[in-house]
């Protein structure tokens, strides 16, 4: 082999040669590098489980602190769901119950417009009117305290001032002193209900005004009967009776100058609580009078009773002085015992031949208190007695 080709042999094996270590070169590196690789993978994989496990166990403890932090919150949020649905189940129950008055007043106010409907058809009624007018006018009596048939009576007749008869006041009132007083009950009520139920200002004030018109026509009715001439001593005006204030209001509102008509026409209108006012007042004359009354029989009774203790103290003077001259006569008896009979007596005692002494009698030293004739006289008669007081208060 000649030297070209074995210098080509020689670099054909150290290029194979270079290339072999070169490989395993690479090959160790490749092999290190894997490695290296393999434990920066592990050290990674352990850095991120370290890594998630802090932010699993920080996450954790965040969320425990969230939990304690929302605890009250949750409770009172809890708490406030449950009032809210007491407030709610209430609110339910609330409606439910205004609902069921809301129909039951539905249903009164239609009662109510019904039975105001039927009331105002019959206050329409003359008759029911003067019906309601009587009823009004005796509870008032009555709770003003005159007992019927005993301080008043109703319905009494009486003749009329040009001497017919057939006059029936509502009421006669018995005042104290035998004289009377007359009450007669009026309810205008059709003027007066339309100006009500009218809506237009207008014709509400004319309907007011009719009213008026129509109870000042029974002002004028009533003065003419003259009830005060029919029924002797009382006193010479009658009292006009509206059954209610409002009736009286709404003639007054339209006509001011009515209760002066009437004055001067011997009436006078009186509403409930005027009538009421007046006769209270006649009940506290009735009682009045009967404390007078009895203040008389108390007054005649202790004159009777006076007279009658100054015969019996002028009987008992009489036996006082009786008194007297029994004890006078007595005590000259005692004397004359003492003086004539038990000086003899003592002398048998003195010689023994008295078996017991003889007891000795006192006198009597009181006397019975008697009674001047003077002061016997004045128990007689107390003016006297006055009179002698006021002398002696004067000396």
């Amino acid at each position: 082999m000649s030297g070209t080709q074995m210098l080509l042999v020689g670099i054909a094996l150290g290029a194979l040669l270079g290339a072999v270590a070169t490989w395993l070169v690479m090959r160790e590196r490749a092999r290190t590098q894997g490695d290296a690789s393999a434990q920066l993978l592990r050290l990674a994989d352990e850095r991120h489980e370290r890594d998630a496990a802090r932010r699993d166990a920080a996450e954790q403890e965040r969320e425990a602190e969230l939990q304690r932090t929302l605890a009250p919150i949750t409770a009172t949020l809890a708490h406030l769901e449950r009032s809210l649905a007491r407030s709610e189940a209430a609110r339910v129950e609330a409606e439910g119950a205004l609902r069921a008055h809301l129909g039951e007043l539905g249903r009164r106010a239609q009662s109510l417009e019904n039975g105001t409907a039927a009331l105002t058809s019959a206050l329409r009624a003359p008759t029911a009117r003067g019906r309601w007018g009587e009823v009004q006018l005796r509870r008032i009596v009555e709770a003003a305290g005159m007992l019927e048939h005993v301080d008043f009576s109703e319905q009494a007749a009486g003749a009329r001032a040009d001497g017919e008869k057939g006059q029936r006041p509502d009421l006669v009132v018995r005042l104290a002193g035998e004289r009377t007083l007359v009450v007669d009950a009026k309810a205008p009520m059709d003027a007066y209900l339309d100006a009500i139920e009218e809506q237009d200002p207008s014709r509400a004030r004319t309907r007011r005004t009719a009213h008026a018109r129509a109870l000042r026509h029974h002002v004028d009715q009533i003065s003419a009967k003259a009830y005060w001439k029919a029924l002797g001593d009382t006193p010479e005006f009658t009292v006009l009776f509206v059954p209610s204030d409002g009736v009286l209001a709404a003639a007054l509102e339209s006509a001011p100058d009515l209760l002066e008509h009437a004055f001067a026409r011997d009436v006078v209108i009186a509403s409930p609580a005027t009538l009421m006012a007046l006769l209270r007042t006649v009940a506290h004359t009735w009682r009045t009078e009967s404390l007078n009354r009895d203040a008389r029989e108390v007054l005649e009774a202790g004159r009777e009773l006076h007279h009658r203790l100054g015969v019996f103290t002028a009987h008992l003077g009489k036996v006082g002085r009786s008194l007297d001259s029994s004890v006078a006569a007595f005590n000259e008896a005692v004397g004359s015992l003492q003086s004539r009979v038990l000086v003899t007596a003592r002398r048998f005692e003195d010689l023994g031949l008295a078996g017991t002494a003889v007891d000795e009698i006192e006198q009597l030293t009181r006397r019975a208190r008697t009674l001047e004739d003077g002061e016997i006289a004045d128990l007689a008669d107390p003016r006297r007695s006055e009179l002698g007081r006021g002398g002696r208060a004067a000396g």
